[in-house]
C-alpha cells in the first residue's frame, strides 16, 4: 500500500490542465462494445479505474490501440463472451464501479452478460436496482446464481416506456445503451442530464443512434440495427476542477485551469463563489488568484448557508467533501447536506484531528465554522477512504503547517492522474512512498 509524504504551507502557482472526465470516460469506453467499427477516443484519464476497464475490454477481445498519451482507439470486431465465465473477469470487474456499465452493451450486443457486485468507494448503500429493472423492462431476464453474481440474458430487446425511481447516472446510462440497439422506441422519464450523459448520447448519434432530449430528463432513443465508428473527445472533469479551485484557496495559492469547458460546469463555479471565492475567466479558463481570506455568504434572510448534492444541475455530491475542507479555512459559517450517501462524512474526523472546528451531526450532516486563518491545520497521518475523501485530505495536508503522510493512495490514483508529478509542478512538497 502507497503513500503520499507531504509537506504542507507552501504557496503554489502555475498552470493545470485538467484530465479527461473520470465518469464520462467509463461510459463511452464502454460503448465502444456497441459497434463492430473503431472508435477513436481523445482525453482518456490513465487513472486506475478507467485502465482496469480497459483491461476488461481487451479480455472481452477487443482490440485496443494508444494512438498518443490520452487517446485510444477501441475495435470490438468480435467479442469473446465466454471470457465472462473466468476468473479474470470475476476479479478484475469487482475492482471498479464502472464494470456494470458493460452490461448494457453486452446486452444489446450479445443477448447475454454476468454481472458480479461492482467494487468502487464505500460511501454507503449503492443499488443497482435502477439498472437491472430498467433493462428488464426492455426484455431483459436476470437471476442470482449462488449469491454471487446475476446472470442476465436478453435475447428479445425491445423500447418500452421507463420511469426511474432514481435519476441514477449509471443506471440511465446502461439502459440508452442497451436501448439505442433495441426493436423499437424506449422512453426514459427521470432520466439523469449531467454532462457526462449528455456526452454518452451524442457520441451514440455520431455512432448512428436515434436520440432526442439530450440534455433533459425525458429521453427518447430510437433502436436502430447497427452502430458505426466514430470520434469522441471527453469533457474536462469537473471534479478535478473543482479540487483545483480549492486547493488554491487553502493555499493562497494563484492558479490557472486551461480549458476548462466553463459552459458546462452548472452549479459548481457558483457554489465555491458562495463560498467567497473570487474567479476571473479567460475565454475557457478558470485563474483562481491568491486570496488572504474568503467570507461565506448567508442566505438572504440571514440564515446559515446550507450546500447539499442533489442530480444534474444540482451540485454534485463528489464535490461535497471538496467545499468541506475549503470551507475550513473560510470566514463563516455553513452546513454541508450529503443526501446522497450515508458514509461519506465519516473522514471529517481527519479534518478534526488537524484543527479544523467541524461538528458531524449525523450521517448525512455536518456543520463546519471557519476559522479564517487564525491558525493553519496541522500535519499529520491519515487514511485515504475513497477517491474524494482521499484528494481532500491531501488539499488539507498541502495547506497544513509540517509534515502529513496519507495512506492507502491507490484509492486517489483510481480518480486522479500523476496528482503527485502534477502537484510538483506547480511547487507542492509531496513524495510518493511505496
Amino acid at each position: 500500500m502507497a503513500s503520499f509524504k507531504i509537506t504542507g504551507g507552501k504557496q503554489l502557482s502555475g498552470t493545470i490542465n485538467p484530465q479527461g472526465a473520470k465518469n464520462e470516460a467509463l461510459q463511452v469506453i464502454s460503448a465502444t462494445l456497441l459497434t463492430k467499427e473503431k472508435v477513436t477516443i481523445q482525453k482518456v484519464p490513465l487513472i486506475n479505474d478507467v485502465l482496469c476497464l480497459i483491461e476488461l475490454l481487451k479480455g472481452l477481445g477487443v482490440s485496443v490501440t494508444k494512438i498518443s498519451k490520452n487517446t485510444y482507439a477501441f475495435e470490438a470486431k468480435n467479442i469473446n463472451i465466454k471470457y465472462l465465465k473466468s476468473d479474470l473477469f470475476k476479479h478484475a470487474s469487482q475492482k471498479i464501479r464502472g464494470s456494470v456499465m458493460l452490461v448494457g452493451p453486452l446486452l444489446a450486443r450479445c443477448g447475454t452478460a454476468i454481472l458480479y457486485p461492482p467494487g468502487g468507494d464505500k460511501i454507503g448503500r449503492r443499488r443497482l436496482d435502477t439498472h437491472l429493472i430498467g433493462l428488464s423492462k426492455l426484455g431483459a431476464k436476470f437471476k442470482l446464481q449462488n449469491d454471487s453474481f446475476y446472470q442476465i440474458s436478453a435475447p428479445n430487446l425491445k423500447g418500452d416506456y421507463l420511469l426511474l425511481e432514481e435519476a441514477s447516472v449509471t443506471g440511465t446510462a446502461n439502459i440508452i445503451m442497451t436501448a439505442v440497439l433495441a426493436s423499437g422506441t424506449t422512453t426514459i422519464y427521470n432520466a439523469a442530464c449531467e454532462p457526462y450523459i449528455q456526452q454518452l448520447c451524442k457520441m451514440l448519434v455520431s455512432m448512428g443512434g436515434l436520440i432526442n432530449g439530450i440534455g433533459s430528463n425525458l429521453i427518447s432513443i430510437k433502436g436502430v440495427k447497427k452502430l458505426s465508428g466514430c470520434k469522441h473527445k471527453i469533457l474536462p472533469d469537473m471534479i478535478e476542477i473543482g479540487s483545483w479551485i480549492g486547493l488554491a484557496a487553502m493555499t493562497q495559492s494563484q492558479i490557472r485551469i486551461k480549458n476548462a469547458s466553463i459552459k458546462q460546469l452548472g452549479n459548481t463555479l457558483k457554489i465555491f463563489q458562495k463560498i467567497g471565492i473570487k474567479l476571473k475567466y479567460e475565454k475557457d479558463d478558470i485563474i483562481v488568484k491568491t486570496q488572504k481570506n474568503y467570507n461565506i455568504e448567508t442566505f438572504i434572510n440571514g440564515s446559515i448557508l446550507t450546500i447539499s448534492d442533489a442530480p444534474w444541475p444540482g451540485f454534485s455530491p463528489d464535490l461535497l467533501s471538496i467545499i468541506i475542507v475549503t470551507a475550513t479555512q473560510a470566514n463563516g459559517n455553513i452546513l454541508i447536506h450529503q443526501k446522497m450517501f450515508e458514509s461519506r462524512l465519516f473522514f471529517v474526523d481527519k479534518l478534526i484531528d488537524m484543527g479544523a472546528k467541524i461538528i458531524l451531526c449525523d450521517p448525512h450532516r455536518a456543520t463546519i465554522t471557519g476559522i479564517n486563518r487564525q491558525y493553519p491545520l496541522k500535519g499529520t497521518v491519515m487514511t485515504s477512504p475513497d477517491i474524494r475523501a482521499g484528494i481532500a485530505l491531501l488539499i488539507a495536508a498541502l495547506s497544513a503547517k509540517g509534515e502529513s503522510l496519507i495512506h492507502n493512495i491507490e484509492q486517489i490514483d483510481r480518480g486522479y492522474e500523476n496528482i503527485d508529478t502534477r502537484l510538483r509542478a506547480i511547487g507542492a512538497s509531496i513524495e510518493r512512498i511505496d
